[in-house]
């Protein structure tokens, strides 16, 4: 099939983000200027570069995440891992400000070293950023989408030893969650390893 998208794809279901799959989840926590600490899974998530770090997240919306990393220029993307799925979907609760998810979800704080969002304290790793940039994309006819996207230099990282072998973080124990499309998620329970050919090598 074919479908133009401004014309609509019939299909029961947006196929969109089940085509654009697996995703990384960033368990992204905030806190803002009066305290209040935010927990929230987003999967528009990914790194942009290694040197400096640089991950972001999207929100659709004016969400407390978003909202919360403009005001006070701090966030912490919390990996999540496969024991952690379940908790992490229960942070994605549509609760009042001034509730925290941590704990609805019955979940541990940790603080952080450099920046004032505390982490979670079970995942297996945690990437401490500070803001770098916020941009609202734009539609084919310049109107502004309600897509908020926060780009931060990761300042710091928290690596559970555990899940450390040989000096390489074990994806596979970590079990490291992905989301699908549609109430579908995934996480890794195999790898495979293929290197990049260079020119006039092989």
């Amino acid at each position: 099939m074919f479908y133009e998208s401004s014309k609509g794809h019939g299909l029961p279901h947006d196929p969109s983000k089940a085509i654009v799959a697996p995703r990384p989840i960033g368990w992204i926590s905030t806190v803002n200027r009066a305290g209040e600490v935010n927990l929230a899974p987003y999967s528009f998530f990914n790194a942009f570069s290694t040197r400096p770090f640089i991950v972001w997240f999207s929100s659709e919306g004016e969400k407390d995440s978003a909202t919360f990393a403009e005001e006070t220029g701090e966030f912490v993307a919390n990996l999540v891992s496969r024991d952690l799925a379940e908790k992490m979907v229960r942070t994605a609760v549509d609760a009042p400000r001034g509730v925290t998810e941590f704990d609805y979800a019955d979940l541990a704080m940790a603080p952080s070293r450099l920046v004032a969002p505390p982490r979670v304290a079970a995942a297996p790793a945690a990437l401490e950023c500070r803001v770098t940039e916020i941009l609202r994309p734009k539609a084919l006819d310049g109107t502004l989408t309600s897509a908020i996207v926060v780009a931060g230099e990761v300042v710091g990282v928290h690596i559970d030893d555990a899940f450390l072998k040989d000096g390489i973080f074990d994806i596979v124990r970590a079990g490291n969650v992905g989301r699908l499309g549609y109430m579908d998620y995934a996480s890794v329970s195999e790898i495979f390893s293929m290197r990049r050919p260079h020119w006039g090598k092989d």
